[in-house]
C-alpha cells in the first residue's frame, strides 16, 4: 500500500543526490547550448535518468519528457508536471569560474543549467519514492528547449503533447536578488508579456541642407523613439503595465546626408494579458498617426512573443505550502511583477500552475544579475529547488 512521503524523507532522498546534482549543473554549465541545438545536454539528462531506472522520451530536436509515478488511470488524477528550461544564452562568460563556460560566446548566464539540475533531482528523488510506493500522484518532469528565443520553445513542446493527461504545472526561476534558501511568490501575473517591435521609415533621402525636399528618415525616427511610448501610455490602460523601450537605432552614415532608410528596434511589455491582446494595433496606429505629417513611408513589425505568466492561486498556495515544509516558516517572501518575458506563461494557457523564483544569492554577498556574462550561483539553490519541488509534485493542489 503506497503512503505519502514526509518532507524529512524527501529532505533525505535530496541529500542523497546533492553532491552529484551540484557535478551535473557544472558540467551543463560548461558546456552551454543556445536554442534548439540543446542535444548534449537532452543526453545527459536522459542518461541520468535511465540509469535511475526511469523511461525518459525525447522530444523532435531537443528537450526530453518523462513520467514518473502510478498511471493517470489507476489513480483516476491528472498528472502533475514539472518543467525545467535548458538553452543557454549567446553571450560570452566573464564569471571566472573554473567550470566555466568552454563555448566561446555562449554561456548560461540565465541559470537554466540550475533548473535542469533541480529537475533532473525531482525525477531521482521521485523515482526512488515511487520505487518504495511512497508517491500517490503521477509526475511529468519536462526539459523543454528554447526558452531564451521568442514565441518560445514551450510551443514546440505543447505541440508534442506534453501536457495531455497534465492537470497542473510548476516550475522555478533563478533569482539572484533573493537569498539561497528562500523563494519569492505572487498570485497572479509575476512576469510581462513581451514582444518584438521594429519600425522602419523610408524616403527618397537627400542632402541634410535641403530636408524640405525628402522625407527625413532621422527626423522621422526620433519622433517614434519619443512620441510612439507616450502615445501608448494614453491610449492603454496604466493598470497594465504597458512598457516600449528602444534597444537599437540605425540610419545613414554621413553627417551631412539624409538616409533613404532606417530603423529602430524595441520591446513591448505589458502585465496585462487583456492589454497585450490589442496592444499590436495600438502600436501600429501610434506609429502611423505620429510619423504622417513627415512624408516618409513606414513599416511596423511586431512580433507577439509570450503573455505574461499568471500564477493560479491555488497552485501558488502549495508552492509556499511546500517551502514551508522543507525550506522552513521564514522561506516564502512575496515577490515583485517582472517586466522579463517567460515562455512558462504559455503552459499556464492550458492548465492552472504556478512559477516561483528561487533564491540563488549567498546571503551578505554579492547581487549579480540575469544575462550577464558574470553571473555567479550560491550551489545550495540546487538542494533548494529539489526539495521544493519534489515535495510540491508529491502533493499538488
Amino acid at each position: 500500500m503506497s503512503h505519502f512521503a514526509t518532507a524529512d524523507r524527501i529532505a533525505a532522498l535530496a541529500e542523497s543526490f546533492r553532491e552529484e546534482l551540484v557535478e551535473i549543473r557544472r558540467d551543463i554549465h560548461a558546456h552551454p547550448e543556445i536554442a534548439r541545438t540543446e542535444t548534449r545536454t537532452t543526453a545527459v539528462v536522459a542518461d541520468r535518468l535511465r540509469r535511475a531506472g526511469l523511461e525518459p522520451r525525447l522530444l523532435t530536436g531537443s528537450g526530453l519528457v518523462c513520467d514518473i509515478g502510478p498511471s493517470a488511470a489507476f489513480t483516476g488524477q491528472r498528472r502533475i508536471a514539472v518543467r525545467a528550461d535548458i538553452d543557454a544564452l549567446p553571450l560570452a562568460e566573464t564569471s571566472g569560474l573554473d567550470f566555466a563556460s568552454t563555448v566561446r560566446g555562449v554561456a548560461h548566464a540565465c541559470g537554466h543549467d540550475v533548473h535542469t539540475a533541480i529537475v533532473l533531482g525531482v525525477g531521482l528523488v521521485l523515482g526512488e519514492l515511487h520505487a518504495a510506493g511512497e508517491l500517490t500522484r503521477p509526475v511529468r518532469l519536462l526539459f523543454q528547449p528554447a526558452e531564451e528565443v521568442q514565441p518560445g520553445g514551450a510551443l514546440d513542446v505543447l505541440d508534442q503533447g506534453a501536457l495531455d493527461g497534465v492537470g497542473e504545472i510548476y516550475a522555478l526561476h533563478c533569482d539572484p536578488k533573493v537569498d539561497v534558501g528562500t523563494v519569492g511568490t505572487r498570485i497572479g501575473p509575476i512576469t510581462s508579456a513581451s514582444d518584438e517591435v521594429t519600425v522602419t521609415v523610408t524616403s527618397a533621402g537627400g542632402h541634410t541642407s535641403r530636408p524640405h525636399l525628402t522625407g527625413d528618415v532621422v527626423y522621422a525616427l526620433g519622433q517614434v523613439i519619443t512620441q510612439v511610448p507616450a502615445v501608448l501610455g494614453r491610449r492603454l490602460d496604466p493598470r497594465s503595465g504597458v512598457n516600449l523601450t528602444w534597444g537599437a537605432v540605425r540610419a545613414g552614415e554621413a553627417h551631412n546626408a539624409i538616409p533613404t532608410t532606417g530603423t529602430v528596434r524595441g520591446t513591448l511589455r505589458c502585465l496585462d494579458v487583456r492589454a497585450w491582446e490589442h496592444a499590436a494595433q495600438v502600436l501600429h496606429d501610434a506609429v502611423t498617426q505620429v510619423l504622417e505629417p513627415y512624408g516618409v513611408e513606414v513599416e511596423v513589425h511586431h512580433q507577439r512573443g509570450v503573455p505574461p505568466v499568471e500564477n493560479d492561486a491555488m497552485c501558488t498556495g502549495v508552492l509556499e505550502a511546500a517551502a514551508r515544509d522543507v525550506l522552513g516558516e521564514g522561506s516564502v517572501v512575496l515577490t515583485e511583477q517582472s517586466l522579463g518575458g517567460e515562455d512558462f506563461a504559455w503552459y499556464l494557457t492550458k492548465v492552472p500552475g504556478a512559477m516561483a523564483r528561487l533564491g540563488t544569492r549567498t546571503p551578505g554577498g554579492h547581487t549579480y544579475d540575469i544575462h550577464q556574462g558574470d553571473l555567479r550561483v550560491d550551489e545550495r539553490a540546487i538542494h533548494a529547488g529539489v526539495m521544493l519541488l519534489s515535495r510540491t509534485a508529491a502533493t499538488g493542489r
